[in-house]
């Protein structure tokens, strides 16, 4: 699972990329296009060091900014296209997988927060 998200994290920020290089260049869209890419690569960067966690505590810690980022991602794209300024099957799409991405990955720190719970006991 870990390569697998890992592959799709980057492929997501490859896709984020691409749909920001679409917008017509202005004050507020480059607002946006900064925010979007911003916590985009976040997601996928933050994801890729939990992976390289020196503790279980450091993978959650990076894990929880992983999938912060990726709802916030969310946020960015729902507000470009709920104001019209770029609202097309691919940002839609785009938005689609960044829900999912911050699905797994917050189910993903539950489970590693649990396996410490129960160790814990």
């Amino acid at each position: 699972m870990s390569n697998e998200l890992k592959t799709r994290t980057k492929n997501f920020v490859l896709s984020v990329i691409q749909l920001v290089r679409k917008l017509p260049f202005n004050e507020l869209n480059f607002i946006f296009a900064r925010q979007i890419l911003r916590s985009a690569t976040s997601t996928g960067a933050n994801y890729r060091s939990a992976l390289r966690g020196k503790s279980t505590a450091d993978f959650i810690a990076k894990l929880t900014i992983a999938e912060e980022e990726a709802d916030e991602t969310c946020y960015w794209l729902e507000l470009l296209m709920e104001s019209k300024i770029f609202n097309n099957k691919e940002a839609e799409d785009v938005l689609i997988e960044a829900k999912q991405i911050a699905a797994i990955l917050t189910s993903s720190c539950r489970t590693a927060k649990s396996k410490i719970n129960k160790k814990a006991q």
